[in-house]
């Protein structure tokens, strides 16, 4: 669950596609300032290629983050969370208990 929630928003936050479309750029006037040196297929196939390449490292970044998020945290978070709401509740019937109890000794002091 917090796995599915903080890669989304790392999806959402589009910094790879940023990434991605830098290198695009990058490439692009990479090839543009050395026009001289490659003719227009090869410059077509190298902007093609590397923005696939860059593509495949942004995912690979993307699934390191995701494998890499440390869920302990998270996890004792839930455990306390849960804990805590249990002990609430018990804290809760204890006290009805008592009320009940105090009420049923003031009934019969009368």
């Amino acid at each position: 669950m917090s796995t599915e929630s903080f890669s989304l928003r790392l999806i959402k936050s589009k910094i790879f596609d940023m990434y991605v479309g830098t290198a695009f750029f990058a490439t692009i006037i990479f090839f543009v300032l050395n026009a001289s040196y490659f003719t227009s297929i090869e410059m077509m196939f190298g902007v093609i290629f590397f923005t696939i390449i860059f593509k495949g490292i942004a995912n690979i970044m993307l699934s390191m983050n995701i494998s890499l998020y440390n869920l302990d945290d998270q996890e004792s978070r839930i455990n306390f969370e849960k804990t805590s709401d249990n002990l609430e509740s018990l804290v809760g019937d204890l006290a009805i208990k008592e009320a009940a109890v105090q009420s049923a000794k003031n009934i019969k002091n009368r």
